[in-house]
């Protein structure tokens, strides 16, 4: 899927989605294109259903991307540029297309926080780390500094049925006598213990799940994409290709079977809080779960981030922002020089506090 281009009536210019009109506006003349409001519900899709029919039909397409050489990740790009810098990893990119059958995306989320509203806040998270090097702040310190990605997620709907046997542990008093000295003679004294009484124990448990949001992209660091949770999903509107005019879209890296495989893992941990549940008691051991799922379903989403890459020492430091709340989180380098200064002066300044106590001394 190349990026389409959508021309300005008035002037010929290329629009783009703005996010406060929720509108195809013209950067030269501004004129705007209200976009429809769909009322169409969004479709959860038969998730064994379709691996039986190899996404073959129209729920898949043949899509052209541009991949990055440094980090891998693979995205559209505007089908005029030729040349430009990874949104990932700020590797320089020649761009060579090709092109691969994937499963389209059938809703988003579109941008809601503008570009200048994000920098704003992208600035104000960064003057909140200390001991960052001072060439951070210069690299960005315009607003082109951001670019706006629609990111690829999955998100699966299932039911869980789960056999499970483990132990139950109820706490008991119990009198226990022992010996100690007192004043140089030997005394025999009781006192209070809490004991455990173990129990072996074996059940099922019913979960349901729905809308279990798994990352598709290897591009972005998890622990900063999971901080941007929670997502609006109940206000997932269908794809539509104006949406992502003035953006890029990054295509998934892991597929649809990979994320079930990572859907199961976040699943796990409510499964085994239930079980928990089950068994009672004061304290539970799970000594094994067989899970089987039913009623599996899901969708293939877009959400809305601004990214910024820096590279310091050959590492790469990636910041994201959530395009819908504001919510910023990142990678943040470390200024050593910085950290080595400030631990010099501290030493200074207590060894300066050292000599005048000794000298009023």
């Amino acid at each position: 899927m190349t990026q389409r281009q959508f021309p300005c009536k008035e002037c010929g210019a290329g629009m783009e989605f703005d996010p406060r009109a929720t509108s195809l506006t013209c950067s030269y003349c501004g004129a705007a294109n209200p976009l429809p409001q769909s009322e169409e519900d969004i479709e959860e899709l038969d998730f064994h259903a379709f691996l039986e029919k190899a996404g073959e039909g129209e729920e898949s397409e043949d899509r052209s991307i541009v991949k990055c050489p440094g980090c891998g990740a693979e995205a559209t790009f505007d089908p005029n540029i030729t040349s430009d810098e990874c949104p990932f990893c700020s590797t320089a990119i020649v761009v060579t297309r090709q092109s691969r059958r994937m499963v389209k995306p059938r809703s988003l989320l579109p941008f809601k926080v503008d570009r200048k509203s994000a920098f704003v806040r992208f600035q104000g998270w960064l003057k909140r780390l200390w001991f960052a090097p001072s060439e951070l702040q210069k690299k960005i310190r315009t607003e082109e500094a951001l670019k706006g990605v629609y990111v690829p997620y999955w998100t699966y709907d299932a039911g869980a049925l789960s056999f499970y046997r483990g132990e139950r542990g109820d706490d008991y008093w119990d009198t226990e006598h022992y010996t100690t000295t007192e004043n140089g003679r030997t005394v025999h004294k009781t006192r209070q213990v809490r004991r455990t009484r173990w129990t072996s124990v074996s059940g099922r448990v019913w979960n349901v799940f729905d809308d279990v949001l798994v990352l598709a992209s290897n591009s972005l660091p998890r622990r900063c994409t999971e901080k941007l949770e929670p997502w609006d999903l109940e206000s997932l509107t269908p794809y539509r290709d104006e949406y992502l005019s003035g953006f890029r879209a990054e295509s998934y890296q892991i597929d649809l079977e990979q994320g079930f495989e990572r859907a199961q893992e976040i699943m796990d941990s409510a499964i085994r809080a239930s079980i928990r549940s089950d068994i009672g008691g004061d304290h539970q051991r799970i000594h094994s779960v067989r899970t089987s799922y039913e009623d599996v379903t899901f969708k293939h989403i877009l959400l809305p981030i601004w990214i910024s890459a820096y590279r310091y020492r050959q590492k790469v430091y990636r910041f994201v922002i959530n395009a819908r709340t504001g919510e910023v989180q990142g990678e943040r380098p470390w200024s050593w020089a910085k950290i080595t200064l400030a631990i010099l002066g501290a030493l200074a300044i207590a060894g300066g506090i050292a000599g005048l106590v000794a000298y009023f001394q």
